[in-house]
């Protein structure tokens, strides 16, 4: 597929449940890039959605109506101090990887982000992942360590590696992150 020049980017909505559900699915049916074993349906990806998008933001690829790809932030750690942190994924759609999908969700996400005051993104990446890892240090993420056999799938062990991007440079005395809801429409840059 050549992508299409009428890509938008745009917020993820609950309406998205059943788009982001079946891009999704390969990566725990078939293969190792999640470690969940059972794929959400669309009201589990939607209830998932939901849940989040009030705190951080889940951005959509689509043309013409078609979701193509998709990513999203989520908490790095839920201890107090980590609050300023957050991980990054990207799924896409078979069809629509290694046409710089990936590159302009990312580009979106990270403004946003940054308005919001975070300071840190976090990638894990299921490891063997050529075109991730060097998706991740495109952008600016550089590899920070290895969990070695953490994860078990399809028959086998898999390392996780992990990468980091610093999103501005760091405060002395950060105010804490604002929910994603606090943003305006033109902070948040794509309503």
């Amino acid at each position: 597929m050549t992508m299409p020049t009428d890509v938008r980017i745009r917020p993820a909505t609950e309406a998205d449940g059943a788009a982001l559900a079946a891009i999704y699915a390969p990566h725990i049916e078939t293969l190792h890039t999640s470690f969940e074993d059972v794929a959400p349906d669309a009201a589990a990806m939607a209830a998932r959605i939901a849940a989040l998008r009030p705190l951080l933001p889940w951005l959509v690829a689509e043309s013409d109506g078609n979701v193509l790809g998709y990513a999203y932030a989520s908490r790095h750690r839920e201890r107090a101090g980590y609050q300023w942190s957050v991980d990054v994924a990207i799924y896409l759609r078979d069809d629509a990887r290694r046409q710089g999908l990936g590159r302009r969700l990312y580009q979106a996400l990270f403004p946003i982000l940054r308005r919001q005051g975070y300071y840190n993104a976090y990638a894990g990446i299921a490891l063997p992942n050529p075109a991730s890892v060097a998706l991740h240090e495109s952008l600016g993420f550089a590899p920070v360590g290895v969990f070695q056999k953490v994860g078990y799938k399809h028959g086998a062990w898999h390392d996780v590696g992990w990468w980091q991007r610093a999103l501005q440079p760091h405060a002395d005395a950060p105010s804490p992150p604002r929910p994603l809801a606090q943003l305006s429409a033109a902070e948040r840059g794509l309503d």
